[in-house]
């Protein structure tokens, strides 16, 4: 029978000492930028740390990046786009930061930096100039989808709220305005009650319509100075109005949206698109799973996807959970409703 040695007291005090973390070093020369890029009380960081698990040390002019490797990779990319965006005079601020975990996020089903990460995405001229701000895609779908409302004379933004399909529509419409390309900018929505019965609202027809048309307000005066906005919809230049206002005109020289599109019938669907005039864009943006009309009257959305996929100029772009720049925790939430759905 074999004996099996027995160790002595000493012998637990022989195990070899682990090794220092693995590092990735990153060089930082602006000292300035630097301090903007970790942000106050390193809150920028923190907020980089929790995301990939990882740990960062500001040494100096350099910051150290502990983790396991794909996540140090991650990291780096992250705080080398962040610091671009300083380099270039752009703030660095909490949705920038998402944007740039989103892009340099591993591709869903594979749990492994293989190579398939997409690199760091750099400015590509889909920045959008308004009055008031540079407005920026923050993902490859936004700015996918900010091309084609330059390029199509109909464009179609379709995907979960919170993911910038009318944000961004509404801003490409205010810099063509500026730019003169457009004369007017018509913004309206099918005025259905979501879910609730407000009953009768006051006022005249503009207060009875507004709350419906708040959203496209509060695009509106993120763009452009709010006197202006004022005094431009007196002109007549910005109008917002219910689809319903819609029939019998054509709407030439101008750029269009058509928001919260999954709300319109068919029929209001077909008198929309038929009102395209003459050196105009058309953008209708909708979330299919956010369907308030009564039980049975299928969405016009769908029917105008179904319909006008293979026509030409005619543009179709599409957002998941991943695109969505609202609080992270709206990401999970709507991923939380699509697996319950399935």
């Amino acid at each position: 029978m074999a004996i099996r040695p027995t160790l002595g007291p000493m012998a637990a005090l022989t195990q070899p000492e682990p090794g220092p973390p693995a590092e990735t070093l990153l060089d930082f020369p602006d000292n300035r930028l630097l301090i903007d890029l970790c942000g106050q009380f390193d809150a920028n960081l923190a907020r980089i740390e929790q995301a990939l698990d990882v740990q960062i040390l500001r040494r100096g002019n350099h910051l150290a990046v502990m983790g396991d490797t794909a996540a140090r990779s991650r990291a780096a990319d992250v705080l080398s786009l962040l610091y671009q965006r300083l380099e270039q005079g752009k703030p660095v601020e909490s949705g920038d930061i998402d944007g740039a975990l989103r892009m340099n996020a591993t591709p869903a089903g594979d749990g492994s930096d293989n190579g398939n990460r997409p690199e760091p995405v750099k400015g590509d001229g889909s920045e959008i100039k308004t009055r008031k701000k540079l407005v920026e895609p923050r993902t490859d779908a936004q700015r996918a989808y900010v091309r084609s409302l330059y390029a199509h004379e109909l464009a179609f933004g379709i995907g979960p709220a919170g993911t910038g399909k009318t944000y961004l529509a509404v801003a490409v419409g205010v810099n063509m305005f500026i730019g003169g390309q457009v004369d007017r900018i018509i913004l309206s929505r099918p005025a259905v009650e979501a879910g609730e019965r407000l009953g009768f609202l006051p006022g005249d027809m503009k207060d009875k319509v507004d709350p419906y048309m708040q959203p496209l307000y509060d695009a509106l005066n993120d763009f452009l100075p709010s006197k202006q906005v004022a005094r431009l919809i007196e002109e007549k230049q910005i109008e917002i109005a219910p689809l319903a206002f819609m029939r019998g005109r054509t709407l030439s020289n101008a750029f269009v949206v058509l928001d919260e599109a999954q709300n319109a019938t068919a029929m209001q669907m077909k008198m929309f698109l038929t009102r395209l005039g003459q050196n105009s864009r058309m953008v209708v943006t909708g979330d299919r799973t956010q369907v308030d009309l009564p039980r049975g009257q299928p969405s016009g959305l769908a029917d105008a996807e179904r319909l006008l996929k293979g026509i030409d100029k005619v543009g179709f772009n599409y957002f998941t959970s991943r695109d969505v720049v609202r609080h992270p925790l709206v990401a999970r939430i709507i991923e939380a409703y699509e697996a319950a759905g399935e």
